[in-house]
C-alpha cells in the first residue's frame, strides 16, 4: 500500500480530519506528524515520511468535495410539538417521527420545535446540520433523514435558532 493510501485511510478514519481538509483549514505538515501512517519496509519509527503524507495530504485535500451538503433544501418551522409514546396513541395527525416506541405528533400544545428541511437532503447533510447545531449551543431532542426530508426537534425556545442554523447549514 502507498504512501498516499495509507494517508487517505489514516484520514477517513478521522471525520474531524477529513471535513477539515475539505474546508482547507488544516495545517498539512502538523497534520503529517500526528497520523500514523508507517512504511515498514523504510521507516523504523512508525511514523512515516513526513513530507510524503503532507503532500498525500494537500492531493487528498484538493480532491475533496467543498460543496453543501444539500442542494438548496427548503426549509421550515413547526411549533406545538410533543414527544409521545407510539404505542397504543392514536394522534389525530400522523407523527412527524417516530422511533423506537416513540414519537413526534403535532398536537399544538407542546413545548417542542421541528424544523423540516425538504430536498436534496440525506445523511451527510444531517451530520452537517448536527455539528452546526453543537455549536450554536442548540441541544436536539431528535433528529433523523429519509427520502428527501430531514428532521430536527428541540426545546420550543431555541426554534427559531435551529431554523437559523439549519437554513445557513443547508444553504
Amino acid at each position: 500500500m502507498t504512501v498516499a493510501e495509507r494517508t487517505r485511510r489514516a484520514v477517513d478514519a478521522r471525520p474531524f480530519l477529513r471535513d477539515a481538509l475539505a474546508a482547507g483549514v488544516v495545517n498539512y505538515t502538523a497534520a503529517a506528524e500526528t497520523l500514523s501512517v508507517a512504511d515498514s519496509e523504510s521507516n523504523t519509527d512508525g511514523r512515516g515520511d513526513t513530507d510524503a503524507v503532507t503532500a498525500a495530504l494537500r492531493r487528498y485535500g484538493a480532491e475533496l468535495s467543498q460543496s453543501s451538503p444539500s442542494g438548496g433544501a427548503r426549509v421550515r418551522m413547526e411549533r406545538g410539538l410533543s414527544l409521545v409514546d407510539a404505542d397504543g396513541t392514536e394522534a389525530d395527525t400522523p407523527p412527524l417521527f417516530g422511533l423506537g416506541g416513540v414519537a413526534v405528533v403535532d398536537d399544538s400544545g407542546g413545548d417542542l420545535t421541528a424544523v423540516l428541511a425538504r430536498g436534496e437532503v440525506d445523511a451527510r447533510g444531517l451530520e452537517h446540520v448536527l455539528g452546526r447545531l453543537r455549536t450554536a449551543d442548540v441541544s436536539v431532542t431528535a433528529a433523523g433523514v429519509g427520502d428527501g426530508v430531514l428532521l430536527v426537534v428541540v426545546s420550543g425556545r431555541a426554534g427559531a435558532t435551529a431554523l437559523r442554523t439549519v437554513e445557513d447549514a443547508l444553504g
